[in-house]
């Protein structure tokens, strides 16, 4: 009676745990994506997450989907936090890897490289990854001026005031969302510009919003526009070319 009620209580163990031991295979998903069948996948994700509830693997692909680096963010830290060892976590420490990088936060961006590379060894996204870390010579900085071209120089300085500092606002994969929270801005009287910036193959568009004199200036109005628009932005000081 002892082993039934053992045999039983493995049964029912390995029952609940099928989703996790045979995720959802979004390979192709991720394909359509990469041929830019974007808009497709977005309309098949909502009966793949209603079928398969917790799924670590439609978690990453809604990460992917999802335009906006903040909530991306989000989604590939459930995946490390909850889903660590699954077929994608080294892959959600990469994105967020990039996304740093991609604003110029080396040291948090170095932080999850670390990471990376302690808990996935074998992962192919470290040979990646590396290729943009300076080198021990260089130190890495979190405060790294903001270069501009010379058109967005040309509009800061059309006044005749000295301006030396901007808010960093947010990152973008899709160049027409960083162009919507940019026309935001301005709507809103504020002086607004993109920059590109490239992160092991993927094009990141961060957009910035004021123009100031000061950091102190730009400190000042970094709370009251980050509650505003609903961003995480910090100030980053000018430097032109």
């Amino acid at each position: 009676m002892k082993k039934v009620k053992i045999l039983f209580f493995i049964i029912l163990l390995f029952s609940c745990i099928p989703s996790l031991a045979q995720d959802v295979d979004i390979v192709p998903y991720l394909k359509m994506i990469e041929n830019g069948e974007r808009d497709a996948v977005l309309q098949k994700l909502p009966k793949l997450n209603e079928e398969n509830p917790e799924s670590p693997n439609l978690t990453f692909l809604q990460a992917v989907l999802t335009e906006n680096g903040q909530q991306a963010v989000v989604l590939y830290q459930k995946i490390i936090n909850d889903y660590p060892g699954t077929r994608y976590a080294d892959a959600a420490i990469f994105r967020i890897y990039s996304y740093y990088y991609a604003l110029g936060l080396y040291q948090t961006a170095k932080t999850y490289l670390e990471k990376l590379k302690r808990e996935y060894p074998q992962s192919s996204y470290i040979k990646i990854a590396n290729q943009n870390i300076p080198s021990k010579d260089e130190p890495l900085k979190n405060d790294e001026p903001v270069t501009t071209n010379k058109k967005i120089e040309d509009e800061i300085k059309s006044d005749s005031k000295n301006y030396k500092f901007t808010i960093q606002a947010g990152a973008f994969s899709s160049s027409n969302n960083a162009e919507h929270l940019k026309n935001e801005f301005q709507s809103a009287g504020l002086y607004s510009f993109i920059t590109e910036k490239e992160v092991a193959g993927t094009i990141f568009h961060v957009v910035f919003v004021g123009r100031y004199e000061s950091k102190l200036e730009a400190d000042d109005s970094l709370p009251v526009i980050n509650k505003q628009f609903g961003i995480e932005g910090r100030a980053v000081e000018l430097q032109f070319k």
